[in-house]
């Protein structure tokens, strides 16, 4: 129940780009009042990263998909319950899943898996923190800390 990477690549590259290059804020009501400033805003939230990376090929549900390849479920996932194996699975990747420590930060990793083992039918509530994710060994970071 695995991807093919070149299956994935095009959708893959949009997500990647979609965290690589963060969105921009509109300029508020009335005009540009930042005087020229634009801010770039970047996923913080475990639901905003999900939003902006995972759903992309999980599916807003979280339940997964079929179609050039098998998407698994998040969705009511007992591999969930251990928090290692979701966070190994983000930094280092899984199957057709690229790593996604190069584009995330520990943070955003803690976030998103946090908010994913707490939604969609999961209720596995402790929450990781970004040492946790620190643990595992990043392949951006050349295997290690």
């Amino acid at each position: 129940m695995t991807i093919r990477l070149s299956a994935m690549t095009p959708a893959l590259a949009a997500v990647l780009l979609a965290v690589a290059a963060p969105a921009v804020a509109q300029a508020p009501p009335g005009g540009d009042t930042g005087g020229g400033v634009v801010r770039v805003v970047k996923p913080v939230t475990g639901k905003q990263v999900y939003e902006a990376v995972c759903q992309a090929c999980h599916m807003a549900d979280a339940k997964g998909g079929v179609g050039a390849g098998t998407i698994p479920a998040l969705a009511s996932n007992p591999r969930l319950a251990g928090a290692a194996y979701p966070i190994s699975a983000v930094v280092l990747g899984k199957g057709g899943m690229p790593s996604l420590a190069g584009p995330l930060d520990d943070t955003q990793i803690a976030e998103v898996v946090t908010y994913i083992r707490t939604n969609f039918g999961n209720a596995y509530a402790k929450p990781v923190t970004p040492a946790d994710v620190a643990r595992i060994p990043h392949p951006a970071r050349g295997g290690g800390h």
